[in-house]
């Protein structure tokens, strides 16, 4: 198999990246970045490019992919909707534009058309726009995402949240198993979904830890 991931410097992405490198059924994996990652291994390869809104200029190094992982994401803090729209909705259509396969999309608990939350909005448009399209699609909207194996987040606010409520993780997987994943079976369920694995095309928390085995 191989497996195109963009936004694989995130948390999420790290935790994807990962998993699909151990996973046996994956023979390559391409990452897609603005600056090359310092992660190496023989079934890895990273494309640099910086428009994320024309994928043209690449698009041949993206072939035969038998499945996408859009990772990316930026914090709606501060941001306008008109800023946080080119990372969530619009490289999102244009990375299942260009690449092939299964596409799995990283979206979060809370998303909907609907909502008047911007973020969720947003998001949930997205959501709805790429289910649309005939072909597979995924998307998974994890709530608390506990980082596994040494991932962070790249936000500082984040960061010092994930550190001072790790303590939290095992309660909150007992009482809301509906809203609490890790990167690891985050990871391992996406890389399920691309093997063709079962499961509903919209996974929250729960269902992505079933389907991460």
């Amino acid at each position: 198999m191989k497996i195109v991931i963009f936004g694989a410097s995130g948390m999420v992405g790290q935790g994807a990246l990962r998993e699909a490198l151990l996973d046996p059924a994956v023979d390559s994996v391409v990452t897609v970045g603005r600056s090359p990652s310092a992660v190496t291994d023989p079934k890895l390869r990273h494309v640099v490019h910086a428009d994320f809104g024309d994928l043209s200029p690449v698009a041949a190094e993206l072939a035969d992919a038998d499945a996408c992982f859009y990772c990316m994401g930026v914090t709606s803090a501060g941001l306008s909707e008109a800023e946080y729209t080119p990372v969530t909705h619009d490289y999102a259509l244009e990375a299942a534009r260009v690449v092939g396969g299964t596409y799995v999309y990283v979206s979060g608990e809370g998303a909907g058309a609907d909502s008047k939350t911007m973020w969720a909005r947003v998001k949930g448009r997205t959501e709805n726009e790429l289910l649309a399209l005939d072909r597979p699609v995924f998307v998974v909207r994890p709530g608390f995402i506990q980082p596994r194996h040494g991932i962070t987040s790249r936000t500082r606010i984040y960061r010092y949240l994930y550190s001072w409520s790790s303590w939290l993780f095992p309660v909150l997987r007992k009482v809301a198993p509906k809203f609490v994943t890790t990167t690891e079976l985050l990871g391992r369920a996406m890389v399920a979904l691309a093997k063709g694995a079962h499961a509903d095309r919209v996974l929250r928390s729960d269902e992505i830890n079933r389907v991460a085995g």
